[in-house]
Protein backbone atom coordinates (compact mmCIF):
# COMPACT_ATOMS: atom_id res chain seq x y z
CA UNK A 1 0.00 0.00 0.00
CA UNK A 2 1.15 3.26 -0.89
CA UNK A 3 2.21 5.90 1.69
CA UNK A 4 1.43 9.45 1.42
CA UNK A 5 1.86 12.80 3.24
CA UNK A 6 -0.83 14.56 4.62
CA UNK A 7 -0.49 17.83 3.45
CA UNK A 8 1.78 20.12 5.80
CA UNK A 9 0.15 17.98 9.23
CA UNK A 10 3.86 15.36 9.62
CA UNK A 11 1.03 12.31 9.12
CA UNK A 12 1.68 9.52 7.01
CA UNK A 13 -1.13 7.95 5.35
CA UNK A 14 -2.22 5.38 2.97
CA UNK A 15 -3.13 6.07 -0.01
CA UNK A 16 -6.50 4.45 0.56
CA UNK A 17 -8.96 5.38 4.01
CA UNK A 18 -11.82 3.14 5.16
CA UNK A 19 -15.18 5.06 5.21
CA UNK A 20 -16.95 4.13 7.71
CA UNK A 21 -20.86 5.82 7.34
CA UNK A 22 -22.62 2.52 6.20
CA UNK A 23 -21.15 0.57 8.96
CA UNK A 24 -23.46 2.97 11.01
CA UNK A 25 -25.87 1.29 9.14
CA UNK A 26 -27.75 4.15 7.39
CA UNK A 27 -30.59 2.84 5.09
CA UNK A 28 -31.96 6.27 4.35
CA UNK A 29 -28.56 7.24 2.46
CA UNK A 30 -27.47 3.70 0.92
CA UNK A 31 -30.53 1.98 0.58
CA UNK A 32 -29.86 -0.81 2.94
CA UNK A 33 -28.69 -2.03 6.27
CA UNK A 34 -26.07 -3.41 7.82
CA UNK A 35 -26.08 -5.75 10.18
CA UNK A 36 -24.38 -4.80 13.95
CA UNK A 37 -21.99 -8.26 14.03
CA UNK A 38 -21.09 -7.97 10.18
CA UNK A 39 -19.75 -4.41 10.80
CA UNK A 40 -17.46 -5.72 13.53
CA UNK A 41 -16.70 -8.25 11.57
CA UNK A 42 -15.00 -5.65 8.96
CA UNK A 43 -13.66 -3.33 11.20
CA UNK A 44 -11.67 -6.31 13.25
CA UNK A 45 -10.02 -6.87 9.54
CA UNK A 46 -9.71 -2.87 9.16
CA UNK A 47 -7.69 -3.46 12.01
CA UNK A 48 -5.36 -5.80 10.62
CA UNK A 49 -4.07 -3.55 8.14
CA UNK A 50 -3.29 -2.85 5.14
CA UNK A 51 -5.05 0.20 5.25
CA UNK A 52 -4.24 2.15 8.59
CA UNK A 53 -6.44 5.49 7.76
CA UNK A 54 -9.58 5.48 8.88
CA UNK A 55 -12.88 8.31 8.42
CA UNK A 56 -15.95 8.33 10.38
CA UNK A 57 -17.91 10.77 12.27
CA UNK A 58 -20.05 12.09 14.97
CA UNK A 59 -23.74 11.64 13.24
CA UNK A 60 -22.79 8.10 10.98
CA UNK A 61 -25.50 5.81 11.77
CA UNK A 62 -27.96 5.96 15.11
CA UNK A 63 -26.61 7.61 18.15
CA UNK A 64 -23.57 7.67 16.32
CA UNK A 65 -22.87 4.00 15.43
CA UNK A 66 -19.68 4.07 13.48
CA UNK A 67 -18.03 5.68 16.47
CA UNK A 68 -19.35 3.29 18.72
CA UNK A 69 -18.33 0.19 16.82
CA UNK A 70 -14.58 1.23 16.29
CA UNK A 71 -14.60 1.92 19.90
CA UNK A 72 -15.50 -1.61 20.70
CA UNK A 73 -13.07 -3.03 18.47
CA UNK A 74 -10.19 -0.68 19.67
CA UNK A 75 -11.20 -2.01 22.78
CA UNK A 76 -10.76 -5.46 22.04
CA UNK A 77 -7.22 -4.65 20.48
CA UNK A 78 -5.72 -2.65 23.61
CA UNK A 79 -6.47 0.79 21.73
CA UNK A 80 -5.33 2.27 18.29
CA UNK A 81 -2.96 -0.01 16.60
CA UNK A 82 0.51 1.23 15.78
CA UNK A 83 0.78 3.25 12.27
CA UNK A 84 -3.11 3.76 12.47
CA UNK A 85 -4.80 6.96 11.87
CA UNK A 86 -8.62 7.91 12.67
CA UNK A 87 -10.42 10.75 11.71
CA UNK A 88 -13.65 12.03 12.88
CA UNK A 89 -15.99 15.01 12.65
CA UNK A 90 -18.32 17.35 13.96
CA UNK A 91 -21.81 17.27 13.35
CA UNK A 92 -25.07 19.52 15.10
CA UNK A 93 -27.01 17.91 17.33
CA UNK A 94 -30.38 16.72 16.39
CA UNK A 95 -32.20 19.88 16.32
CA UNK A 96 -29.52 21.57 14.14
CA UNK A 97 -27.38 23.02 16.86
CA UNK A 98 -24.14 23.53 15.16
CA UNK A 99 -22.55 26.45 17.64
CA UNK A 100 -19.16 26.23 19.39
CA UNK A 101 -21.15 24.77 22.51
CA UNK A 102 -22.67 21.90 20.02
CA UNK A 103 -18.91 21.22 18.46
CA UNK A 104 -17.24 21.15 22.30
CA UNK A 105 -20.20 18.56 22.96
CA UNK A 106 -19.81 16.86 19.23
CA UNK A 107 -16.08 16.26 20.37
CA UNK A 108 -16.38 15.10 23.73
CA UNK A 109 -18.96 12.36 21.94
CA UNK A 110 -16.85 11.22 19.89
CA UNK A 111 -13.94 10.77 22.60
CA UNK A 112 -15.99 8.31 24.74
CA UNK A 113 -17.47 6.62 21.76
CA UNK A 114 -13.85 5.60 20.08
CA UNK A 115 -12.06 5.24 23.80
CA UNK A 116 -9.76 8.38 22.56
CA UNK A 117 -8.57 11.34 25.01
CA UNK A 118 -6.80 13.00 21.89
CA UNK A 119 -8.57 12.82 18.54
CA UNK A 120 -5.74 13.03 16.20
CA UNK A 121 -7.70 14.67 12.84
CA UNK A 122 -11.17 15.98 13.12
CA UNK A 123 -13.30 17.55 10.45
CA UNK A 124 -15.99 20.26 10.49
CA UNK A 125 -18.53 18.28 8.77
CA UNK A 126 -20.98 19.67 5.90
CA UNK A 127 -20.63 23.15 6.83
CA UNK A 128 -22.81 24.26 4.52
CA UNK A 129 -25.87 23.38 6.95
CA UNK A 130 -24.76 26.93 8.64
CA UNK A 131 -23.70 29.99 7.32
CA UNK A 132 -20.07 30.87 6.75
CA UNK A 133 -19.87 33.70 8.88
CA UNK A 134 -21.35 32.08 11.86
CA UNK A 135 -19.13 29.25 11.62
CA UNK A 136 -16.80 31.44 11.39
CA UNK A 137 -17.45 34.02 14.08
CA UNK A 138 -17.27 34.32 17.97
CA UNK A 139 -18.55 31.61 19.41
CA UNK A 140 -18.97 29.51 16.08
CA UNK A 141 -17.84 25.91 15.33
CA UNK A 142 -14.17 27.07 13.92
CA UNK A 143 -13.60 28.98 17.08
CA UNK A 144 -14.62 26.23 19.05
CA UNK A 145 -12.56 23.54 17.15
CA UNK A 146 -9.31 25.77 17.57
CA UNK A 147 -9.83 26.38 21.47
CA UNK A 148 -10.16 22.03 21.26
CA UNK A 149 -7.28 21.98 19.19
CA UNK A 150 -5.06 24.74 21.78
CA UNK A 151 -5.94 22.63 24.52
CA UNK A 152 -4.52 19.19 23.22
CA UNK A 153 -7.84 17.66 22.43
CA UNK A 154 -7.45 17.42 18.46
CA UNK A 155 -4.33 17.41 16.90
CA UNK A 156 -5.17 18.30 13.23
CA UNK A 157 -8.49 20.43 12.09
CA UNK A 158 -10.21 19.82 8.48
CA UNK A 159 -12.92 20.71 6.86
CA UNK A 160 -15.48 17.78 4.94
CA UNK A 161 -18.21 18.69 2.83
CA UNK A 162 -20.03 18.79 -0.45
CA UNK A 163 -20.15 22.40 -2.68
CA UNK A 164 -16.56 23.64 -3.87
CA UNK A 165 -17.00 26.94 -3.55
CA UNK A 166 -17.41 27.02 0.37
CA UNK A 167 -14.78 24.06 0.85
CA UNK A 168 -12.38 26.73 -1.47
CA UNK A 169 -13.82 29.59 1.29
CA UNK A 170 -12.83 27.69 4.10
CA UNK A 171 -9.27 26.16 2.60
CA UNK A 172 -8.79 30.33 2.04
CA UNK A 173 -8.70 31.03 5.79
CA UNK A 174 -5.58 29.46 6.76
CA UNK A 175 -7.39 27.39 9.36
CA UNK A 176 -7.40 23.72 8.41
CA UNK A 177 -4.99 21.42 7.10
CA UNK A 178 -7.10 19.09 5.54
CA UNK A 179 -10.07 18.92 3.44
CA UNK A 180 -12.36 15.91 2.23
CA UNK A 181 -14.37 16.58 -1.05
CA UNK A 182 -17.16 13.98 -1.89
CA UNK A 183 -18.29 13.26 -5.38
CA UNK A 184 -16.97 15.50 -7.09
CA UNK A 185 -13.62 14.02 -8.42
CA UNK A 186 -14.78 10.98 -10.46
CA UNK A 187 -14.40 9.39 -13.92
CA UNK A 188 -17.95 11.15 -14.38
CA UNK A 189 -16.95 14.66 -12.44
CA UNK A 190 -13.74 16.90 -12.15
CA UNK A 191 -16.16 19.73 -10.26
CA UNK A 192 -13.69 19.64 -7.54
CA UNK A 193 -10.26 20.88 -9.74
CA UNK A 194 -10.44 24.40 -8.47
CA UNK A 195 -10.62 23.16 -5.09
CA UNK A 196 -7.38 20.37 -5.90
CA UNK A 197 -5.78 23.54 -7.13
CA UNK A 198 -6.46 25.55 -4.44
CA UNK A 199 -5.46 22.95 -1.86
CA UNK A 200 -1.88 22.41 -3.67
CA UNK A 201 -1.04 25.31 -3.42
CA UNK A 202 -1.56 26.37 0.39
CA UNK A 203 -0.28 22.82 1.31
CA UNK A 204 -3.48 21.66 2.40
CA UNK A 205 -3.87 17.34 2.20
CA UNK A 206 -7.02 16.52 -0.33
CA UNK A 207 -8.82 13.21 0.96
CA UNK A 208 -11.15 12.25 -2.28
CA UNK A 209 -13.94 10.33 -0.93
CA UNK A 210 -16.93 8.61 -3.21
CA UNK A 211 -14.96 7.84 -5.73
CA UNK A 212 -17.81 4.99 -6.81
CA UNK A 213 -19.89 7.86 -6.98
CA UNK A 214 -22.27 5.96 -4.34
CA UNK A 215 -21.49 2.69 -5.97
CA UNK A 216 -22.82 2.94 -10.22
CA UNK A 217 -18.72 3.60 -10.97
CA UNK A 218 -18.01 -0.08 -9.14
CA UNK A 219 -20.51 -1.79 -10.56
CA UNK A 220 -21.92 -0.44 -13.76
CA UNK A 221 -25.68 0.25 -14.70
CA UNK A 222 -26.19 -3.17 -15.08
CA UNK A 223 -26.27 -4.00 -11.58
CA UNK A 224 -27.38 -0.64 -9.60
CA UNK A 225 -28.37 2.76 -10.87
CA UNK A 226 -27.29 4.97 -7.79
CA UNK A 227 -25.45 7.54 -8.01
CA UNK A 228 -24.55 10.39 -5.78
CA UNK A 229 -26.77 8.76 -3.03
CA UNK A 230 -30.08 9.00 -5.27
CA UNK A 231 -31.40 7.21 -8.82
CA UNK A 232 -29.07 8.12 -11.68
CA UNK A 233 -30.48 10.19 -14.39
CA UNK A 234 -30.10 7.99 -17.75
CA UNK A 235 -27.47 10.65 -19.24
CA UNK A 236 -25.21 9.70 -15.77
CA UNK A 237 -26.28 5.49 -16.89
CA UNK A 238 -25.54 6.36 -20.43
CA UNK A 239 -21.90 8.03 -19.53
CA UNK A 240 -20.75 5.34 -16.90
CA UNK A 241 -22.23 2.56 -19.76
CA UNK A 242 -19.55 3.98 -22.45
CA UNK A 243 -16.84 4.38 -19.83
CA UNK A 244 -17.54 0.39 -18.74
CA UNK A 245 -17.64 -0.38 -22.49
CA UNK A 246 -13.75 1.03 -22.75
CA UNK A 247 -12.69 -0.23 -19.69
CA UNK A 248 -13.84 -3.77 -21.21
CA UNK A 249 -12.41 -3.25 -24.95
CA UNK A 250 -8.85 -2.89 -21.85
CA UNK A 251 -9.38 -5.53 -20.22
CA UNK A 252 -10.07 -3.71 -16.87
CA UNK A 253 -12.39 -3.49 -14.34
CA UNK A 254 -14.64 -0.68 -13.87
CA UNK A 255 -13.84 -0.31 -10.16
CA UNK A 256 -10.41 -0.45 -10.32
CA UNK A 257 -10.44 2.89 -12.80
CA UNK A 258 -13.10 4.66 -10.73
CA UNK A 259 -10.68 3.83 -7.76
CA UNK A 260 -7.63 4.17 -9.32
CA UNK A 261 -8.56 7.80 -10.91
CA UNK A 262 -8.27 8.97 -7.82
CA UNK A 263 -5.51 7.48 -6.53
CA UNK A 264 -3.29 8.39 -9.35
CA UNK A 265 -3.89 12.44 -8.78
CA UNK A 266 -0.72 13.86 -7.05
CA UNK A 267 -2.74 16.26 -6.00
CA UNK A 268 -4.84 13.36 -3.84
CA UNK A 269 -3.47 12.03 -0.59
CA UNK A 270 -5.78 9.64 0.00
CA UNK A 271 -8.95 7.86 -1.27
CA UNK A 272 -12.44 7.16 1.13
CA UNK A 273 -14.06 3.47 -0.33
CA UNK A 274 -16.87 2.77 2.24
CA UNK A 275 -17.39 -0.89 3.04
CA UNK A 276 -19.32 -3.35 5.05
CA UNK A 277 -17.65 -6.26 4.82
CA UNK A 278 -14.55 -7.98 5.75
CA UNK A 279 -13.53 -9.15 2.27
CA UNK A 280 -13.96 -5.30 0.95
CA UNK A 281 -10.33 -4.40 2.52
CA UNK A 282 -7.88 -6.85 0.13
CA UNK A 283 -10.63 -6.13 -2.62
CA UNK A 284 -10.08 -2.57 -2.29
CA UNK A 285 -6.00 -2.83 -2.38
CA UNK A 286 -6.18 -5.29 -5.61
CA UNK A 287 -8.02 -2.80 -7.15
CA UNK A 288 -5.90 -0.55 -6.39
CA UNK A 289 -2.83 -2.23 -7.75
CA UNK A 290 -5.02 -3.39 -10.96
CA UNK A 291 -2.87 -2.62 -14.04
CA UNK A 292 -4.23 0.25 -15.96
CA UNK A 293 -2.93 1.20 -19.54
CA UNK A 294 -2.17 4.28 -20.09
CA UNK A 295 -4.52 4.51 -23.45
CA UNK A 296 -7.46 3.83 -21.09
CA UNK A 297 -6.59 7.11 -19.39
CA UNK A 298 -6.49 9.01 -22.46
CA UNK A 299 -9.53 7.64 -23.64
CA UNK A 300 -12.28 7.76 -20.50
CA UNK A 301 -10.14 11.28 -18.83
CA UNK A 302 -12.60 13.87 -20.15
CA UNK A 303 -15.15 14.42 -18.54
CA UNK A 304 -18.96 16.21 -19.82
CA UNK A 305 -19.66 19.43 -18.15
CA UNK A 306 -23.03 18.80 -17.69
CA UNK A 307 -22.58 15.75 -15.33
CA UNK A 308 -20.26 18.51 -12.85
CA UNK A 309 -22.40 18.72 -9.47
CA UNK A 310 -20.68 22.29 -8.32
Amino acid sequence: MKIRTLGTTGRHVTELCIGTSALGSMPGTYGYSVDEAQALDTLRRVFQGPITFVDTANEYGADGASERLIGTVLRELGGVPEGFLIATKVDPDRYGDFSGRRVHASVAESRERLGMDRLPLVYLHDPERIPFEASMGPGGAVEALRKLQADGVIGHLGVAGGPIGLLRGYVATGVFEAVITHNRFTLLDRSAEPLLDDCAAAGVAVVNAAPFGSGLLAKGPGATDRYYYRPAPPQILEATKRIQAACERHGVPLAAAALQFSTREPRIASTIDGITRPERVDQMAELAEYPVPESLWQEISPAPREFWLS
